[in-house]
């Protein structure tokens, strides 16, 4: 489980990205972040993990404070939190089973680590999380052979192979075509419910949030300004987030991709 307190961010030009934002994740919920650019959904994400430093707050993953830790302790941490991110965070020149196996880099030893000899098992492992993604038969491939999604992929097999209490991601379909983007998100929230994952998945598509996630959290200006299901994001809760616009037509996409969604999954029970 994820807590996070009255978390705050104040950079030294004195703006705030974070005003006393506090929300509890419990085990296996997938969480949409969604609001504004500038609403502060990057710097939350990357103040759990403290990529940046909170101002104040604090922020427990289950039985640890995050933010009491020092340099060692918090590298330590840091294994038990898996970061998906939008540019994929590849080594472009390493294979895809080299990309993999860096999730593993925090349990091995530094000579290990540079001599790229991981245990057996490791190497096991990775080969089981790449054929869950869909990327059986491209180990061996470049990380810079890859299309958008299949880079993603790799990225989503990297973070579950550290073993992770906890996934961060930062807008995983920005940079992906529609019908692609839905894949992803789909394995996403799959992996996160068949390993029991707390996620906080940064989205700026509000329908695929909606389709894909359990809870959707909308800050602005730094402020929770809804937290709910899926179902509540309404006209009043969108413009409380985004501001004046008329949302029907984007309402309408909601219910035709959750109609195509559901059409799809009875299609495939009916293949089973």
């Amino acid at each position: 489980m994820l807590t996070v307190e009255n978390l705050t961010k104040t950079y030294r030009s004195g703006d705030k990205a974070l005003q006393r934002v506090s929300f509890t994740l419990p085990k296996g919920q997938v969480v949409g972040l969604i609001g504004p650019s500038g609403a502060g959904k990057s710097t939350l994400i990357r103040c759990v993990n403290r990529l940046v430093e909170p101002t104040s707050g604090r922020v427990l993953l289950n039985d640890l404070d995050l933010t009491t830790l020092g340099k060692p302790a918090l590298r330590r941490a840091r294994r038990r939190i898996g970061m998906i991110f939008q540019e994929y965070a590849l080594v472009e020149r390493l294979t895809v089973m080299e990309n993999v196996l860096s999730g593993r880099l925090g349990y091995v030893s530094f000579w290990r680590s540079w001599m790229r000899r991981f245990p057996g098992s490791d190497i096991a492992t990775a080969f089981r999380l790449l054929d869950r993604v869909g990327l059986e038969g491209r180990a061996d491939s470049r990380a810079d052979a890859l299309s958008g999604g299949q880079r993603q992929r790799v990225g989503i097999a990297r973070a579950l192979a550290q073993e992770p209490e906890l996934l961060l991601v930062d807008e995983p379909t920005a940079s992906l075509d529609p019908k692609t983007s839905r894949k992803i998100m789909r394995l996403l929230t799959e992996v996160c419910a068949e390993h029991e994952l707390p996620a906080i998945i940064n989205i700026h598509d509000v329908v695929l949030a909606q389709q894909f996630t359990q809870r959707i959290i909308g800050l602005r200006a730094g402020e929770i300004v809804f937290d709910g299901p899926p179902s509540d994001l309404d006209s009043a809760a969108l413009t409380a987030i985004y501001g004046e616009e008329d949302w029907s037509a984007m309402r309408q996409a909601a219910a035709e991709d959750a109609d195509a969604e559901r059409d799809q999954t009875d299609r495939m029970a009916g293949l089973a």
